[in-house]
């Protein structure tokens, strides 16, 4: 048992695992790497318009708003029975996270579900954490957008609102979970989703895209600070719903150029998001490299 972790017993792993942990974590890093080797050129092109200092306050920014995931998905973890100190709960999801850049949308799940076993949570609440922060991220990225773009513009993302509220209801995500287990043969969650644990972990959503918004204005402040957490909750929630594209690429570039259309010409607008790219890419891996040497450290 950790120093850090009371309460938590991490078993022994096999050689096996760790090597086949190690695999994953070379090849999400190479595709992390790759997804900014193969837009260099442009990449190049983006960050030459942005003052360093601006562009360390941006992965600053970026390095928060990841943060405000992981304090979401832990909410949502805890509230369904496996409450994990900070730390831990760090390795398990930033690390896992790295999945998000290889093809497929199961591998992050898949990590965080192996990580978690190995700090005693079962895996079919992993997998429900897991799926709880789709809805959640999008509910709360579509009014953010709602209350900072404009209605009259956007106003068409209120069609969503209803169906994503009922998602968020804990006696239907209950339900749904319930079902999903049954089918599976697998044991029910031993401690349902709570109304305080939805709300919750909604508000550290906000505070994500909050800090998302301000990375973007750091590297294009041309439409004031609320124009940026709008453009960007939108342009992300689109990629969210793009399950084959790994993290979202491309999908989301193309809708931040859009919407970056009122305050930014075209060429402007195609570097502000490949520049927005790849900082979250550099923060996702400093996020990951941290929580790899704390685990090292630890031997979590």
């Amino acid at each position: 048992m950790s120093d850090d972790t009371p309460g938590v017993v991490a078993p022994r792993r096999s050689p096996v695992r760790r090597l086949v942990r190690a695999g994953f974590l070379l090849v999400a890093l190479g595709f992390g790497g790759w997804a900014i080797a193969s837009q260099w050129d442009a990449v190049v092109a983006g960050f030459a318009r942005l003052d360093p200092p601006m562009l360390v306050a941006s992965l600053g920014a970026v390095v928060a708003a990841l943060l405000g995931a992981m304090l979401t998905w832990r909410t949502l973890l805890a509230d369904l029975g496996s409450p994990l100190p900070f730390r831990p709960a760090a390795k398990v999801f930033f690390v896992g996270q790295l999945g998000k850049y290889i093809p497929g949308a199961v591998w992050p799940m898949i990590a965080q579900m192996e990580m978690g076993r190995d700090l005693g949570v079962p895996r079919s609440r992993s997998a429900a954490a897991f799926f709880l922060m789709m809805p959640v991220q999008l509910a709360s990225g579509l009014l953010v957008t709602l209350g900072t773009l404009g209605w009259n513009r956007y106003g068409w993302l209120l069609l969503f609102i209803p169906v994503l509220l009922v998602l968020l209801e804990p006696k239907v995500i209950n339900g749904v979970i319930g079902y999903g287990l049954r089918r599976l043969k697998r044991e029910p969650l031993e401690r349902p989703l709570t109304r305080r644990g939805m709300l919750t972990a909604l508000g550290w959503a906000v505070a994500g895209w909050a800090c998302y918004g301000l990375h973007l204005y750091f590297v294009a402040p041309e439409g004031g600070l609320l124009f940026a957490i709008g453009a960007f909750a939108l342009s992300w929630c689109l990629g969210i719903l793009t399950f084959v594209v790994p993290a979202g690429a491309g999908v989301r570039e193309v809708a931040m150029v859009a919407v970056l259309a009122p305050v930014l010409d075209r060429g402007s607008a195609i570097a502000v998001a490949l520049a927005s790219r790849v900082v979250i890419v550099i923060g996702d891996l400093i996020c990951a490299g941290l929580a790899g040497i704390a685990a090292r450290r630890d031997s979590v």
